[in-house]
């Protein structure tokens, strides 16, 4: 979509709770990313359509999505993995302040550890998995978590359409286009696999959703 219609269909939505534009505020001004607006706002509303009764969230960077996702679906319990420190104290900082948090646990480490992957099958299984980590892992994050997937689960992936960049033929610097390749094959490989259906929607930064068959 280009800017003006985004621009239109934000301002159709409705306004957030002060908290949540507090924290998108707050991920603005310093640089975190989290999903933008349409883009979050498509991922829960295909949440309330699922209807899962528990989400495995890789990635939750200050916490918005866990947030965000705990208020769209009232009766969700949500298992989100951080390995970075000063993320999770501001995670938790945020959780603090919104009863939503008693539905939210916050798993600190690396999510390919051996002991944080241990732990998330523990508190599984799960009838959703949403990856927004570090974007050159999302295969080994999917191979690593889809086994807790139950039958007909859905895994969303944020950031498979990388700012538009995965169509670009040349990228200058060699690290984007190493993610970009990264990302491109990602796509690839979850279109053709066996075991999930994937739809890619060119929505917020890209939104992929792979049902499991």
């Amino acid at each position: 979509m280009n800017g003006p219609v985004e621009a239109y269909i934000e301002q159709l939505m409705r306004k957030n709770d002060p908290l949540f534009e507090e924290m998108a505020s707050f991920a603005n001004s310093e640089h975190i990313p989290i999903m933008d607006p349409i883009g979050m706002e498509t991922l829960c509303q295909m949440l309330r359509i699922q209807k899962p009764e528990s989400v495995l969230e890789i990635g939750t960077a200050i916490g918005y999505s866990a947030l965000k996702m705990a208020d769209a679906l009232p009766n969700v319990k949500v298992v989100t993995i951080e390995r970075e420190e000063e993320r999770v104290a501001q995670a938790n900082a945020y959780f603090a302040r919104t009863p939503l948090s008693r539905r939210i646990r916050l798993l600190k480490g690396d999510a390919l550890c051996g002991d944080v992957i241990q732990k998330a099958r523990e508190l599984g299984p799960y009838d959703a998995i949403f990856i927004d980590a570090a974007k050159g892992q999302y295969r080994k994050f999917f191979d690593s978590f889809t086994p807790f997937l139950r039958e007909k689960g859905c895994v969303y992936t944020d950031n498979v359409l990388f700012k538009g960049l995965v169509v670009q033929d040349f990228i200058e610097k060699k690290q984007v286009s190493n993610l970009v390749r990264k990302i491109r094959s990602y796509n690839e490989w979850l279109m053709q696999h066996e075991q999930f259906i994937t739809a890619i929607f060119p929505v917020g930064d890209g939104l992929a959703v792979s049902m499991k068959r």
